[in-house]
């Protein structure tokens, strides 16, 4: 599992029928920007809890689903690290 911040939803119209119509989010894993299906309905500024491999496939409702990311929980809470020199 990981902690990211989704950035923005992903629109993308034409795409398998596999991939049904499940929400597609940008999130962000420190510098890089990934794309993750949302399985629990985020919105861009929260702090997510991500899964990967055969984990986000099953978390995005088949082994079968073509997902290496899946978004699985919103955190409540999460303090992110101060920048290096910044007051905590």
């Amino acid at each position: 599992m990981k902690i990211c911040q989704v950035e923005r939803p992903l629109v993308s119209t034409n795409r398998i029928a596999m991939m049904e119509h499940k929400l597609l989010q940008v999130v962000r894993d420190g510098s890089t920007l990934q794309v993750a299906v949302d399985a629990v309905g985020a919105k861009p500024g929260d702090w997510v809890i991500c899964v990967g491999s055969s984990a986000a496939r099953e978390a995005a409702g088949s082994k079968g689903y073509p997902s290496d990311l899946t978004i699985v929980g919103i955190i409540d809470y999460w303090p992110p690290k101060p920048a290096e020199g910044e007051a905590a």
